[in-house]
């Protein structure tokens, strides 16, 4: 019988420090999976099955809840700083779209104009220009060409008519200076022939 008991008396000794020991899952800084396999190891075996103070094992289960719900309101928190980011971000993006808008805007202003109510570029509107200019330029110098064509043309006209006036009025002249020799001769013969006709 004193066998018996010291039996049962190192089997309570064996049990209590196997639960002592396998409590030691509930204390210290442990992952879940190193608490339950500390549980797991340090428990005591009885005919296959592990025996396990309900104490440690609400404890470890107690300690896993715990985690579950610091991981979800981790996780929570995370989901709220992506939303605060992805907010953020968003935001971001809406600036730089506008920014990139007003610089597109910018840029078109600094390389297009407006005239008469055409959008050009201004390389475009400088070369339509110049050929203008030019064109302008050539039809000037082809109107002062001509004119100067003109003008001399004109002056060779005024020379011939100043010539032809001169050569007339000469002729005029001399007409009349040739219808007054005749009259006066006129005027001599009729003088003579009334003179032949009183005489006579």
């Amino acid at each position: 019988m004193k066998w018996l008991f010291f039996v049962s008396a190192l089997l309570v000794a064996s049990t209590a420090g196997f639960a002592q020991k396998a409590s030691d899952a509930l204390t210290g800084d442990y992952t879940l999976r190193d608490r339950y396999l500390l549980m797991k190891t340090k428990s005591q075996t009885y005919s296959g099955y592990k025996v396990v103070k309900e104490s440690t094992l609400d404890g470890v289960w107690k300690i896993n809840l715990d985690s579950l719900a610091a991981k979800k309101a981790a996780l929570a928190a995370a989901n709220g700083s992506i939303k605060d980011l992805q907010g953020q971000l968003n935001q971001k993006i809406a600036t730089l779209s506008e920014k990139e808008k007003s610089v597109a805007a910018i840029q078109h202003e600094s390389t297009h104009i407006e005239v008469l109510g055409m959008d050009m570029l201004k390389a475009t509107f400088i070369t339509v220009m110049a050929i203008t200019i030019a064109a302008l330029l050539l039809l000037l110098v082809l109107v002062i060409g001509r004119m100067k064509l003109q003008s001399n043309s004109l002056s060779e006209r005024n020379l011939a008519v100043s010539a032809l006036t001169n050569e007339f009025e000469d002729y005029k002249h001399r007409a009349m200076d040739k219808q007054t020799k005749l009259s006066r001769e006129l005027q001599d013969e009729r003088n003579k022939l009334q003179a032949m006709i009183r005489n006579s």
